[in-house]
């Protein structure tokens, strides 16, 4: 189980790096550290093979029952939202590099507020699942619908933006692009947030009708 969780956790400083360097070559248009990205990817998806292939293996072969069982379990599905964040900050990354060729525009809508939410969203849910923390988890939790909120208003101010400005129609709508990667991410943030709530107390909190009754 130690070895699992050693795996699990540079995974997810992988990613978590890969973010930052993402959303970083993003804002200062620079093509280098997009490329670092993009040439990562392969190897966090070999990765997160082998932490799947050790997470069955484990129940394969031990049968795990109670905690042990939802760690594995837990893990499994971390695990895949991990590598999916992997695979949006590639995204951004290849956005990144596609506005560098582009003239330089300013993001319609509060784009840094966004990166600064969501990068904080994946350390603390990454953090609560190294700590089992479940306090850590509910801020993510918490945090969310603000994301959700950023994202939703960008709709209408990029289409405004395209009207005004139709020549830089392509870079707007490559902008609102990387609102719905990051909106993408800030969801994976929250399953790893609820899986750590599940893995420590047993709480399936996902898909619940009262969520903040559910979390408490």
């Amino acid at each position: 189980m130690e070895k699992l969780k050693e795996r699990i956790v540079n995974l997810s400083a992988r990613v978590e790096e890969d973010l930052h360097k993402a959303v970083s070559a993003l804002l200062n248009r620079d093509s280098n550290l997009a490329q670092q990205v993009i040439d990562m990817d392969a190897k966090i998806d070999a990765m997160e093979v082998d932490i799947e292939e050790e997470c069955l293996k484990n129940l394969a072969l031990h049968q795990p029952v109670a905690k042990d069982l939802r760690f594995l379990v837990s893990v499994l599905k971390i695990n895949s939202d991990i590598e999916r964040i992997g695979d949006l900050s590639v995204n951004i990354a290849e956005t990144a590099l596609d506005l560098n060729l582009k003239r330089k525009i300013e993001p319609p809508f509060d784009l840094r507020r966004m990166v600064d939410l969501v990068k904080g969203m994946l350390e603390k849910s990454l953090d609560a699942l190294l700590k089992e923390s479940v306090d850590l988890a509910k801020e993510v939790l918490a945090e969310d619908e603000e994301v959700d909120e950023i994202h939703k208003n960008a709709y209408p101010i990029v289409t405004k933006h395209i009207l005004d400005y139709p020549e830089a129609a392509e870079s707007y709508i490559r902008m609102l692009s990387v609102s719905r990667y990051l909106e993408r991410v800030a969801d994976y943030a929250t399953n790893i947030a609820e899986d750590v709530i599940y893995m420590v107390k047993g709480n399936i909190v996902r898909h619940t009708s009262n969520a903040s009754e559910n979390r408490s």
